[in-house]
């Protein structure tokens, strides 16, 4: 297909950032340059958090502004409108993804030009080190379906794909972030033309990207708050038009307040628990995790990640393994013990696992598990991994929260283009996390992360009190979140009922919450007369936030949550599984129509092999090196993980010392001890005679002190990139050490520095009470 075919041009983003939401506005241009009118479809990912609330289109001067309607309606009228031979500008959310929007560009005539802007608002994510990351997919990924329900997807459109030097559109991005948390710094993964601060204490800026960049990969902008932790409310009057009618959703004033509470961390080595892990075995785990040049596939990842988990927990828990597919099989009848024989046959099992159990049927293990009786004094984790769409999302997202007093569920979406929707529920309905796993993300670092959110004590008891003046209330919109996890955001929304007012009023509203058997509370003083918000931002969060806790999919919601999501999204404006927007020319008052030619939009190949074998020795490292020394000079995030998702070289070079790593926890004893033997002697680079031989004779501590402490100084000394990964073994093994060994450790650390050739600190071993 030739460049003439293509109709798209480019995509012109604009980005407003208030505090830790975004207001987007994307752009797309068209044009016709062939002789014929034509269609052209793009498909356009976005986060299942976002709420779209705007899409218009311009033709050749023309305004077409599209209003939102019931799909069923709208989609009877299509088809009417189809078998005459015309078709109308259409945006919907795909039936059965609901982080992806398709658009029919429709009717072109030969030479005309199109304008299409989609509008939307999301609330932005908060990584672990407290930036806030607002992230502009690239292109949409091939995403894996039942047989089914592919018939009904948009994901199954065959779209062309070209080479990333011939793709014909590009992009363009503003963006204004504004707070009065104070903006410490800006940083991105694509070359920024400049950054402007403005206002006391740098509370706002301007970012664009630099010119002719070429859409090439994901643009992800983090944002760095320095005062981060600090609570903030936002209180945005209703709209105009539903002035009179102000106990409506849209027509009262509403008050979204953004918690981010700074909480210690504990020690987690002692903690017990009941964990199981579901762990997808379908055929699409044979995929490789992404598309860069020899990446590692899910199915061995998943693998390495289950034994990096069995041999982090804590002594004393349980624990279960499901593969599940179209079948599942259980490791063991019912949870057992976590004890060194347990964790060998485990570990052996999973050796032997395989991606040929065909489907994705959740549903029937799910409801083994939480029907078997709860361990006392084990608190039930559950842990799900899955690359795609799972056999009735809804009625696996009920169960999960029917059991939610007595559970937490921690899921995980594999692979590039995996759907959001089920795997935020799953989280959400249970006070659980979710995690993405895509590109370079190495599945073993965030479901380490997620084991020790479970093991951290949880706040408890969190609830939300409001001090405002005489003849104003507060109804509560969002879903009561009575827990927090360290790292977590609590974000509700509210309406404000009754009189506000007429001078400078003020409201405060309070946190409380526990840990650890004490009382915290934060409190947050706020003007009860703000500044209009054209873009409704918090009432359109509000409704998506409600639509949220209703909407499970075009086929599985029930009847009477439909009812309570087609209203709630009519009136808000924000487009749900049962609405569609449909382009409207308000001059005709009717439909816009057009003859069917079909175009596709194309996406680029990232990182082709034609791509790589052509630039890899003369470009990728020369520019990788210049981006390390660029980034240690600035201090940027990227300088170390991040750069290594775009340049393949360095997970080559990475990829050796991975599977060392990997090695090394693999002969871990379940108490956090290592054995002393050849298989240790190979992955520490010695002979088992030398190390025997350079044990301290007035040491006389039983050998597997030794080789201890030899295992924990080598991952501290060659394996610091994974540390997120092994950490909590590791603690472990100090753990065992104190008790086993003592003050002894400390020559034995001596004597391991020089075997090895290290220097690592004996800090390390500094043991917590």
């Amino acid at each position: 297909q030739s460049h003439s075919c293509v109709a798209l041009k480019s995509i012109a983003v604009t980005l407003s950032i208030k505090d830790f939401v975004a207001g987007v506005s994307v752009t797309l241009n068209y044009e016709n340059e062939e002789k014929v009118p034509l269609e052209a479809f793009f498909v356009f990912p976005t986060d299942e958090d976002t709420a779209v609330y705007s899409f218009e289109a311009l033709v050749d001067g023309k305004k077409i502004v599209a209003e939102l309607q019931d799909k069923y309606e709208a989609h009877l009228k299509y088809e009417e409108d189809l078998s005459g031979g015309f078709h109308t500008y259409l945006l919907e959310e795909d039936k059965c993804s609901k982080d992806v929007f398709r658009c029919n560009v429709g009717n072109m005539q030969p030479g005309s030009k199109v304008t299409l802007t989609l509008k939307y608002v999301q609330e932005l994510h908060l990584e672990d080190d407290g930036a806030l990351c607002y992230v502009l997919p690239a292109t949409l990924n091939p995403r894996y379906h039942l047989s089914d329900q592919s018939v009904d997807s948009c994901l199954d459109l065959k779209t062309p794909i070209v080479p990333l030097e011939d793709l014909p559109y590009t992009l363009s991005m503003v963006a204004t972030i504004s707070s009065q948390l104070g903006i410490r710094t800006i940083q991105c993964n694509c070359p920024l033309s400049s950054i402007d601060y403005t206002g006391e204490n740098k509370t706002s800026a301007q970012v664009s990207l630099a010119e002719g960049h070429k859409f090439d990969r994901d643009v992800e902008l983090l944002i760095f708050y320095r005062k981060v932790h600090s609570p903030c409310v936002t209180v945005e009057m209703g709209m105009s038009v539903f002035f009179q009618i102000s106990n409506t959703l849209m027509g009262a004033p509403s008050a979204m307040v953004s918690f981010y509470p700074d909480i210690p961390e504990v020690e987690t080595s002692t903690k017990c628990g009941e964990f199981v892990f579901f762990m997808d075995c379908s055929g699409s785990m044979k995929n490789p995790m992404s598309r860069q040049n020899r990446s590692q596939l899910r199915i061995d990842a998943a693998k390495e990640t289950l034994i990096l988990l069995l041999k982090s927990l804590p002594l004393g828990c349980y624990f279960n393994i499901y593969e599940f597919g179209s079948t599942h099989e259980a490791f063991f009848p019912k949870s057992v013990r976590y004890t060194q024989e347990s964790m060998e046959r485990a570990v052996e099992k999973v050796k032997l696992m395989l991606a040929d159990l065909g489907g994705t049927e959740l549903l029937t293990p799910l409801r083994k598990v939480f029907r078997k009786p709860p361990i006392p004094g084990h608190p039930l984790q559950v842990f799900v991994f899955t690359d795609g769409e799972v056999a009735e999302s809804f009625n696996v997202i009920k169960e999960v929260k029917f059991h939610s007093k007595r559970h937490r569920c921690f899921s995980f979406g594999i692979g590039e283009g995996v759907s959001t929707s089920l795997i935020k529920n799953l989280a959400r309905v249970s006070g659980g996390t979710a995690e993405f796993i895509t590109g370079s993300d190495r599945m073993q670092s965030k479901a380490l992360r997620s084991l020790r959110r479970s093991l951290q004590s949880i706040v408890e008891d969190v609830s939300l009190s409001w001090d405002l003046p005489p003849g104003l209330f507060v109804h509560m919109l969002s879903p009561e979140q009575t827990v927090v996890f360290r790292g977590q955001r609590i974000i509700t929304y509210s309406l404000l009922a009754g009189q506000i007012p007429q001078d400078e009023a003020t409201g405060e509203v309070c946190l409380k919450y526990t840990s650890h058997g004490k009382s915290y509370e934060e409190k947050v003083t706020f003007s009860l007369h703000p500044k209009p918000d054209d873009n409704l931002t918090s009432h359109r969060l509000a409704a998506k936030s409600m639509i949220q806790a209703r909407d499970f999919g075009y086929k599985e919601t029930t009847l009477i949550f439909k009812r309570d999501v087609l209203d709630i999204s009519l009136e808000s404006g924000i487009i749900s599984s049962f609405t569609i927007f449909v382009a409207i020319n308000k001059e005709l008052n009717e439909p816009v129509y057009g003859p069917l030619y079909h175009r596709d939009i194309p996406r680029p190949i990232l990182f082709s092999a034609s791509y790589m074998r052509a630039f890899f020795l003369q470009h990728t490292l020369a520019t990788a090196w210049l981006r390390i020394q660029k980034a240690t000079q600035v201090g940027q995030k990227y300088s170390s993980n991040r750069i290594s998702q775009h340049f393949i070289f360095f997970s080559l070079l990475k990829g050796s010392m991975e599977h060392t790593v990997a090695q090394l926890i693999l002969l871990q004893n379940a108490d956090g001890s290592w054995d002393m033997n050849e298989d240790l002697a190979k992955v520490l680079g010695s002979s088992l005679e030398d190390i025997k031989a350079a044990h301290p004779t007035e040491v006389l501590e039983p050998s597997s002190a030794w080789a201890t402490v030899l295992a924990v100084i080598w991952l501290h000394a060659n394996g610091k990139e994974l540390k997120d990964e092994w950490e909590l073994l590791e603690r472990k093994a100090v753990v065992w050490l104190q008790n086993n060994a003592g003050r002894s450790t400390f020559p034995l650390m001596s004597t391991a520095n020089k075997l090895l050739k290290t220097s690592v600190s004996s800090s390390i071993f500094t043991f917590k009470d």
